[in-house]
């Protein structure tokens, strides 16, 4: 069974690109445009092998968004990558604080990304 994706992001083109990478990966992909949707998404779904999400989005940003997808008891154990413009080190230890596992800084390149996910995800 393939493992399940969800991509976090509000530039559609950027998650049509995430999506194809990982698709060909043979990972099942979801999306969502800003953290709001990345949970109501995440309430529908039994089982998310991992979670890429942008730092920088509307009505929930991704440190907030990570905030409460570690609060979920279904989805606290979820790994979780940043894919973000962002590079200060403040912002990043507020996302490691929050629970991210990786920060990959964008633009990315396909095969940077496939190597975090397959160091998180579990065969």
């Amino acid at each position: 069974m393939a493992k399940t994706i969800l991509i976090v992001d509000d530039s559609s083109s950027l998650r049509t690109v995430v999506k194809l990478s990982l698709a060909r990966a043979g990972y099942e992909v979801l999306e969502a445009g800003d953290g709001k949707e990345g949970l109501a998404q995440l309430d529908k779904l039994a089982k998310v092998h991992l979670i890429v999400s942008d730092v920088n989005m509307p009505n929930m940003d991704g440190i907030t968004f990570l905030t409460h997808v570690k609060q979920h008891p279904r989805h606290k154990f979820t790994p979780v990558i940043m894919l973000t413009t962002e590079g200060q080190d403040a912002k990043k230890e507020q996302g490691r604080a929050a629970g991210a596992k990786a920060w990959i800084l964008k633009p990315f390149n396909p095969p940077q990304l496939l190597d975090a996910v397959s160091k998180l995800i579990l065969p």
